[in-house]
């Protein structure tokens, strides 16, 4: 026991103080160099494009180039903020501008947030027979219009004094309910995923790239081939 006493005598005291440290916020973003428009919220579509009177509405072929292959001109955010991106092709109706307008317009603060358009009101026509209809007789009767989207089309954009995680939620869920694969972005996650496929390009270590694959005929690939892979290297449809 005298032992024991000894040895705890001979320890050194040990004081424990509880303190805290300094924490480093940074400083929020400053958006004063951002002007809000005086109409902020998207602007009315009309269904129909408006012609000129005496003229009869125009019919059309499909056309589903003018939705196959990536967007080459609107890629890109104008305001540098937040939008949508379609990420393949497809076709807008009516409805769908609505769904936008109204949705953007009931949860954006007008006061400090806009919204703009980024692709055309709805103009190639659709046709459609009356159902029990033979085939034959022509071409249909106009049924509605649309507007043909290219994979990496910026659909919508939303700028003003707020910060991408204020926007986010209502973005992704307006993407969520087009018809076909989009999604939110904003300037950064443009950048960094531009910078990630440059990347992956530059640092690729597999010799047999889809490219090649398809130059040589590996596995008899042009049997089931068509024209646009050879144009696209098999990354659209």
């Amino acid at each position: 026991m005298n032992i024991h006493k000894l040895i705890l005598i001979r320890l050194p005291a040990v004081s424990t103080m509880q303190s805290c440290g300094m924490k480093h916020f940074p400083p929020p973003p400053n958006y004063d160099h951002i002007q809000i428009p005086e109409k902020s919220k998207l602007k009315f579509i009309d269904k129909i494009p408006y012609l000129a009177p005496g003229i009869r509405p125009p019919k059309m072929q499909k056309r589903l180039r003018l939705m196959r292959g990536p967007e080459t001109v609107h890629n890109f955010l104008i305001h540098k903020q937040y939008g949508i991106m379609a990420l393949g092709g497809g076709r807008l109706k009516w409805v769908h501008f609505d769904m936008m307008r109204l949705t953007i317009g009931r949860k954006m603060d007008p006061e400090r947030m806009f919204a703009v358009w980024r692709v055309d009101p709805p103009w190639q026509p659709v046709t459609r027979k009356g159902q029990g209809q033979r085939m034959g007789g022509g071409k249909g009767a106009i049924d509605h219009y649309v507007t043909p989207i290219k994979s990496g089309r910026i659909i919508l954009e939303l700028g003003g004094k707020c910060e991408y995680k204020e926007v986010e939620y209502f973005l992704h869920d307006v993407a969520m309910k087009l018809p076909f694969k989009a999604m939110a972005v904003s300037q950064e996650i443009m950048e960094k995923t531009k910078a990630e496929e440059k990347w992956k390009e530059d640092n690729n270590q597999n010799y047999y790239t889809m490219k090649y694959v398809m130059q040589n005929n590996l596995g008899g690939c042009h049997k089931w081939m068509s024209p646009f892979d050879f144009k696209y290297l098999g990354k659209y449809l």
